[in-house]
């Protein structure tokens, strides 16, 4: 088959390309870098000539209320071109509990992003992830002042990006779900002490100090962006990827 992916040179996406290709596709990575612009339609029609299925794992380039414009305006493009192409399958990647997080305009953004493409004419899949384990460092930067780290006790159930690619790919090359599958990793934490098990793994002799109004975090509701019963859980743990990776 073969498989365009939308940011094919972004963590996510460059890892999905290698995974196809290794599994005996055809993917194709896509990208500013590439010739391809998703926010102007620019090089995207040709693009896609003869993919049999596309995956969008681009991000907006902010957090704030201009991230829904951006999902908007390039989501209109990608269901325009791949049904222009005949294009079977669209995959977007977007964040398990994203609509029971009002207070959060990226949250917000992204299932303006699901509305839609469910409502296009392309067949697609919509594979929600929890937060990635590779993201914990940004998220501690945010309310770090050099000796202490501030974070919400907010419950998160962190995955390895490795296994998202894994799921991603293994989605785009089977029949649209017209539906959403959601993935977590297999442990759930308080964000605050995912903070301090991540600054013991690396010797870090910051405190983390637990704080409810710290970060983007502390708007979220509750278990909001846990998990729900029909997730699929994959295998790989966070203490298990901190011991092998480096600081």
């Amino acid at each position: 088959m073969k498989i365009a992916v939308l940011g094919g040179t972004g963590l996510i996406g460059s890892r999905a390309v290698e995974d196809l290709k290794a599994a005996g596709h055809e993917a194709v990575p896509l990208s500013r870098s590439t010739g391809v612009d998703l926010l102007t339609g620019e090089g995207l029609g040709p693009a896609l000539e003869g993919a049999d299925a596309v995956v969008d794992v681009t991000n907006s380039p902010t957090f704030d209320e201009a991230s829904a414009a951006f999902f908007r305006t390039t989501t209109d493009h990608l269901l325009t071109a791949a049904r222009e192409q005949g294009v079977g399958h669209v995959v977007v990647l977007s964040i398990v509990g994203a609509d029971r997080v009002p207070d959060l305009d990226y949250y917000r953004a992204k299932v303006l992003q699901e509305d839609v493409v469910k409502a296009g004419p392309v067949p697609y899949s919509i594979v929600r992830a929890t937060q990635f384990f590779e993201f914990v460092d940004d998220i501690m930067s945010w309310t770090s002042d050099g000796e202490t780290v501030r974070l919400p006790s907010t419950r998160l159930q962190p995955i390895a990006a490795a296994d998202v690619v894994r799921t991603v790919a293994e989605v785009a090359v089977t029949p649209p779900l017209q539906g959403t599958l959601d993935i977590a990793g297999a442990d759930v934490y308080p964000l605050d002490e995912l903070g301090r098990i991540t600054l013991d793994a690396r010797g870090d002799q910051r405190a983390v100090v637990t704080d409810h109004t710290a970060g983007m975090f502390s708007a979220v509701p509750g278990d909001a962006i846990i998990a729900g019963p029909d997730a699929r859980i994959t295998p790989t743990r966070y203490r298990d990827w901190l011991a092998v990776r480096p600081a």
